[in-house]
């Protein structure tokens, strides 16, 4: 079973290199990351230079050596366990004086217990009352929970000599038995949609059941952005005896890396949804699970418990608060702030200087992803220049060294990757032979090449790091939130920054959270009309309409929401709200006017 982590805080997964270390980082602080294991190429390395660094014998596992990749995992995640747990004796046993990492511990914490009994510590004037409090302060310091993201969509097949391995042997499955025959006690953090297969594969593991002895050793995180997602992934997981501990809701586009939007459904009234619903969701769900419980001959006296986090955009302690206590999250993610924060993630100093001088401009919702889904890209970044500069050489693509994103059969029999050289030839070659307008042609060219390789590049930023490679090409998948940060900040700053104790923007004229991602959604809802009209996109107006209808649905929502706010942040946000209700409203009679037959409800009586 998991930490319980003093903090009220995690940093989730960034890229495949920006967090690949940071429990090694912050876990002793209590401070609860979460590392990807998608890229065991990196992986490896890392585990070299964590063994070198801490004086361990490092003993290479060959990609071709029976399992590898599962192997790397457990061998890395084996490590990162080892080391961490090596700090905290230290962080236990170091003394409470100005500086040492067990101050710097509790200095850190939220307001709490543990804060209470550290600042009696330090005024009580009895050697023996401050003797006791010590002993009980070193054995509450805990480590933040070391988890690991998995892709779920990512589960390429292998193949050897032109033939598929077994399903076993695919990216998402070896990636998961990694973890499943670690040491950790921690959890797996699903993302990227439904994978039945993985689901059933991960029934394989006793890890993820409850025993005699207790409950899980390992537990499942779902992260969603929508309830009925969850609902559906959840009630497959329950049918297996597996259980969802934490549903890790995260906003379709105010978010960094790959962007899952909703159709409109804004994250305000997601969130209410999910805090109406959960008694539903535990009961029905726990009826599945005690049977197949059951089915395996495993008792159930009673349901594991259930939390629920939220991230995607969060940048003040006011919003950290709101969301905490309005929709009863245990947890809020913070994620492209931390891109910022060299002692907790990995970004070569280049990149660092990009990030602190990007302007809105600058951090684009793209189309890079060969996995054709939205994808925020830094357009400043090494990766983005080169592959510009490959386009304008003649030779677009990636040369697609690792083959992580392989999954396009539209030309060979075998999977290869949109973003390599080979796949945007063939696609490029194969428009240049229909009847298409050079205007049309020229868009659809240019939508094949926007493909890079961030399979290898999201690894840059630590390769340049820890000085694993010399040329590495960085590609950072900040949110939109990167541009209200501008400098770099220690750990504690952040931490700081995060529970209210200071502040490190500069920009008094921030949208709330809740108003630029609708924002977000709107520019998204005038691009998917202009890319439809121009053929790019296949969607009815049908689509468009409901788009519009949930826009509306959450404006209202957020009037009402409004009433919550201070005088201050309330006239703010009403203006912010106002001004794009004003746009939505427009698309709307735009597209009314064209399909007549569409139906919309009344302004009047939205939300009721």
């Amino acid at each position: 079973m998991r930490a319980r982590s003093p903090h009220q805080f995690h940093i989730p997964v960034m890229g495949t290199g920006f967090t690949i270390d940071t429990p090694i980082r912050v876990a002793r602080y209590g401070i609860s990351s979460v590392m990807s294991i998608g890229d065991d190429i990196l992986i490896e390395k890392m585990r070299r230079h964590y063994c070198q660094a801490s004086g361990r014998p490092f003993q290479p596992i060959g990609l071709k050596e029976e399992d590898a990749r599962a192997r790397r995992i457990t061998a890395y995640l084996d490590l990162v366990l080892e080391l961490v747990m090596e700090q905290v004796a230290v962080v236990r046993a170091a003394p409470f004086e100005a500086g040492s990492d067990i101050t710097k511990y509790f200095e850190m914490l939220p307001e709490g217990t543990a804060k209470h009994d550290y600042r009696k510590m330090l005024v009580t004037s009895d050697p023996q009352v401050r003797a006791g409090l010590q002993s009980s302060l070193r054995r509450a310091v805990v480590p933040g929970d070391i988890d690991v993201n998995i892709m779920t969509k990512l589960d390429r097949d292998e193949y050897r000599d032109g033939k598929k391995q077994p399903p076993e042997n695919a990216l998402a499955m070896s990636g998961l038995r990694g973890f499943a025959r670690s040491r950790l006690s921690s959890a797996i953090v699903l993302s990227a949609g439904m994978n039945r297969r993985l689901y059933r594969y991960m029934a394989q593991f006793s890890d993820f059941f409850p025993s005699k002895d207790g409950p899980a050793r390992k537990s499942i995180v779902l992260k969603v952005s929508d309830f009925r997602s969850a609902m559906l992934q959840s009630r497959l997981m329950a049918k297996l005896g597996l259980w969802v501990s934490e549903y890790r809701i995260e906003s379709g586009l105010n978010c960094g890396g790959h962007a899952f939007a909703t159709k409109g459904k804004l994250l305000g009234p997601i969130l209410k949804e999910f805090k109406e619903s959960r008694v539903m969701l535990a009961e029905e769900l726990g009826d599945w699970y005690r049977q197949a419980l059951a089915g395996l001959g495993i008792d159930c006296d009673q349901l594991p418990p259930t939390c629920f986090t939220v991230q995607g955009g969060i940048g003040t302690h006011v919003e950290h608060e709101f969301l905490m206590k309005s929709y009863q999250v245990s947890s809020t993610g913070w994620g492209t702030a931390f891109l910022l924060v060299p002692e907790a993630t990995n970004l070569d100093e280049v990149h660092v200087e990009k990030l602190i001088a990007a302007t809105d401009e600058d951090v684009e919702l793209s189309n890079n992803s060969p996995l054709g889904i939205p994808f925020w890209s830094l357009r400043t970044s090494a990766s983005e220049q080169t592959r510009l500069r490959r386009i304008k050489d003649s030779k677009p693509g990636s040369p697609c060294p690792q083959g992580y994103l392989v999954a396009d059969t539209e030309f060979t029999d075998i999977p290869i990757c949109r973003a390599s050289r080979h796949y945007q030839k063939l696609k490029s070659e194969q428009l240049a032979s229909q009847d298409l307008s050079p205007e049309a042609l020229r868009s659809a060219v240019d939508d094949v090449q926007a493909r890079t390789c961030i399979c290898v590049d999201l690894a840059g930023g630590a390769l340049l790091k820890h000085s694993l490679s010399s040329n590495a090409q960085t590609s950072v998948c900040c949110g939109p939130n990167i541009v209200n940060f501008n400098r770099v900040a220690t750990l504690r700053e952040m931490v700081d920054h995060i529970y209210g104790r200071l502040s490190l923007f500069t920009d008094p004229d921030r949208s709330h959270m809740f108003i630029k991602e609708l924002s977000l959604y709107v520019a998204q809802l005038r691009g998917g009309l202009a890319r439809n009209s121009s053929c790019l996109l296949d969607q009815t107006a049908a689509y468009f309409a409901d788009f519009i209808q949930n826009l509306q649905h959450g404006v209202e929502y957020y009037r009402q929401l409004a009433a919550d706010f201070g005088s201050q942040e309330r006239a703010s946000f009403l203006e912010g709200l106002e001004t794009l209700s004003g746009e939505i409203e427009q698309i709307c009679r735009h597209l009314q006017a064209s399909h007549p037959s569409l139906a919309f409800v009344p302004a009047g009586d939205r939300g009721r």
